[in-house]
């Protein structure tokens, strides 16, 4: 199915990239450990979770709700939005056009 976007790509995943590195435990989705995370240096958290934002901009063109650590991310096609919710409260928006 897919998800239609307006926005160039890069940056729509640069600022999904941003709203996925504020989301505690994002690592999760990626199965490591803390430790492992934090053994990586800053630049190699960026480029896994800038790879895990593709993926997941993937990922909701087929599945509209992912959870990922104790968030849960939504592509609401009426409104063209990435959302992230932590528990009940909206956290992020990107914006798809």
């Amino acid at each position: 199915m897919g998800i239609k976007f307006g926005r160039e790509y890069p940056d729509i995943i640069s600022d999904f990239t941003e709203a996925l590195l504020s989301i505690d435990e994002c690592y999760s989705f990626l199965e490591m450990t803390a430790g492992e995370w934090e053994e990586l240096e800053p630049e190699e958290q960026r480029a896994c979770i800038q790879t895990l934002a593709d993926d997941l901009f993937y990922g909701l063109g087929t599945d509209p709700k992912i959870p990922v650590g104790r968030c849960t991310l939504s592509h609401d096609k009426e409104k063209h939005v990435i959302v992230i919710y932590h528990e009940e409260t909206l956290i992020n928006v990107i914006y798809l056009v």
